[in-house]
């Protein structure tokens, strides 16, 4: 999938654990992991929008594509 997903960098960045971010963001930590992980098909805008918020951050820095070639697909 080309479309990379940075939350642990803005984890990090912010000192925040996952499940304290699922918290405040009111998902489940599995949830976010699944996103974190980059296996998600879908994210709504609605939870996009609250993760920016909680990390106060802008879409792009939770969400860049890259080529396919080299993302390894």
């Amino acid at each position: 999938m080309p479309i990379a997903v940075d939350i642990d960098v803005m984890l990090a960045r912010r000192k925040m654990s996952v499940g304290e971010l699922a918290d405040r963001v009111g998902i489940t930590p599995a949830n976010l992991a699944v996103l974190k992980n980059g296996r998600a098909k879908a994210v709504r805008f609605a939870t996009l929008a609250a993760l920016c918020e909680v990390l106060k951050c802008q879409p792009g820095d939770l969400l860049r594509w890259e080529d396919e070639d080299t993302a390894g697909g």
